[in-house]
């Protein structure tokens, strides 16, 4: 290891999470993030095709693709 990194050992840093290479981006995410609660719009539904339950589908600003989850996941309405 290069003399010029010896200096960062036991120093805290800021570092962006898709430039982590272990753990995986999702493991920090869920680890950190995973009882977070989003809000969003729901825009759309689905039968889930015959395997019983209804999911909708949720605009939340911030993320690009909608979120789809199983109507009974709902927590509350606004």
């Amino acid at each position: 290891m290069s003399s010029a990194y010896e200096s960062l050992r036991g120093r805290y840093v800021r570092f962006s999470i898709r430039d982590v290479h272990l753990p995986e981006p999702t493991v920090i995410l869920q680890e950190l993030h995973g009882g977070d609660v989003l809000e969003g719009r729901v825009v759309d539904f689905s039968d889930s095709g015959g395997e019983g339950g209804v999911f909708v589908v949720i605009e939340v600003d911030g993320l690009r693709q909608p979120c789809v989850l199983a109507a009974e996941r709902i927590l509350r309405t606004l």
